[in-house]
């Protein structure tokens, strides 16, 4: 499948909605708790067990997207779209059939592995296009299309919940809400598929005149260079302070206020955890535009130093206060957004557009690594806190002091970042090799 060139005269801002569908479905990931106790019921799982397919498809995603991103790269877009809706639609229904038999570890095989790979592919397949079409405005397009995949648990959480109501939370009940999710995703998913093109040769030139002869770094050489492991660091230290608030957000502010006069109630932790998924994707778009303002280093010392200076507003004064306690947790959550959707823009800035597409699947083990820390940190150490009899905001203290020493250390990865040594730079092509090779994708 020969990626798709624009004709004369396409509109760029056909390209954003594309990779929105892929976005919007894949999503889903953050929505997998709605199916947690309708299958810890039906099939008698722990919540250990029940969060396995969901973890098991974050480290997928990350493995898919590092070792996947140098062949999405070099067949480009649509294949990628293609590869991520069928992966991505075919998990559902192996998790139907699993649901149906009540075979749990088809339900493993199905969401946490092959649509795990979905994920990962379908997350990077729109990245290196948008840059490619919009050079002047990196950030802002990469940030509506990630912004999507923030965005799709709003979509479906309560769309998940309406079927299960409806079909009932019995394993048939489940069965039939999985096979539901991938015929409607396939269908989603085929209108970015359908609607994504690269720039022509002629087109990308003239929207970035200095694309010829700015930086070109290949994926190999990427992850040769120190920039490299200290926007891994910065990525790891960001997801890692976001996650530690979005994986345990009701039990955390239920926690914090259950011993004051005015505790939380569950409808109240319910619609807090709504507001942080508003502010995880409101901050894609918000933050990653700004980027393109005032700069992607300076963005991400606001991420870094502001969220650490939330984490200690928290730990100190988080439980005087409800309003400041969500204050403070949806600036760190809209950080937490704005750090997925303004790092292609990074990489674009330090290692230019010729493989960002395969140096970004890279940068995600960061994710995958942070996915697993953050949940760590924040779960083991209130788990002894609550052992050893503690309650309230002490089951939290030692957790958040760890996450402020992570973000600044991420803060100092970020400060050693310096442009790439021209040694890392991949020689420009011949302009007559170049028209060459384009001349038969156009034909």
């Amino acid at each position: 499948m020969s990626p798709p060139v624009a004709p004369p005269g396409w509109s760029r801002w056909l390209v954003p909605p594309a990779a929105l569908s892929v976005h919007l479905a894949i999503g889903q990931a953050y929505a997998w708790s709605v199916f947690k106790p309708p299958l810890e019921a039906a099939l008698g799982l722990d919540g250990t067990r029940s969060a396995l397919p969901f973890q098991l498809a974050i480290v997928m995603l990350g493995l898919s997207a590092a070792f996947g991103g140098t062949v999405v790269e070099r067949n480009g877009p649509r294949w990628a779209m293609t590869v991520a809706l069928v992966c991505f639609s075919s998990g559902f229904l192996v998790s139907a059939l699993g649901a149906q038999t009540r075979q749990y570890w088809l339900i493993v095989l199905g969401y946490g592995v092959i649509g795990g790979i979905g994920l990962g592919i379908g997350y990077i397949s729109p990245v290196s296009t948008l840059i490619k079409w919009f050079p002047d405005r990196p950030g802002t397009a990469t940030g509506i299309a990630i912004m999507g995949f923030g965005g799709g648990a709003l979509i479906a959480s309560p769309w998940s919940a309406q079927m299960l109501q409806s079909f009932g939370t019995g394993h048939s009940g489940i069965a039939l809400a999985f096979l539901v999710h991938g015929l409607s995703y396939a269908v989603f998913m085929s209108l970015g598929v359908l609607l994504i093109r690269v720039p022509r040769a002629g087109e990308r030139a003239a929207a970035d005149p200095g694309a010829a002869t700015g930086v070109r770094v290949s994926a190999r050489s990427a992850v040769r260079t120190p920039q490299f492991w200290c926007l891994w660091l910065v990525l790891c230290t960001n997801v890692t302070a976001g996650i530690g608030i979005l994986e345990k957000a009701a039990p955390m502010i239920t926690d914090f206020f259950a011993d004051t006069s005015s505790p939380v109630t569950a409808t109240a932790a319910a619609g807090f955890v709504a507001l942080l998924s508003a502010a995880n994707m409101a901050g894609r778009i918000g933050w990653s535009s700004a980027s393109d303002v005032i700069g992607r280093k300076n963005v991400y010392r606001v991420y870094l130093g502001v969220g650490a200076l939330m984490y200690l507003v928290i730990a100190l004064f988080g439980d005087t206060s409800t309003p400041l306690f969500v204050l403070c947790a949806l600036v760190v959550l809209s950080f937490y957004g704005g750090g997925f959707a303004t790092v292609p823009a990074y990489l674009k800035d330090l290692f230019g557009t010729y493989q960002v597409g395969a140096i970004h699947g890279r940068l995600l083990t960061a994710w995958s690594t942070a996915g697993v820390l953050g949940p760590l940190i924040v779960n083991w150490i209130a788990d002894h806190q609550e052992a050893a009899g503690r309650r309230g905001p002490s089951l939290y203290g030692l957790s958040f002091a760890i996450m402020i020493g992570l973000l600044a250390v991420g803060f100092a990865a970020n400060e050693l970042i310096r442009p790439v040594h021209p040694r890392h730079h991949v020689p420009e092509p011949r302009k007559d090799a170049d028209v060459a090779r384009q001349q038969p994708e156009s034909a």
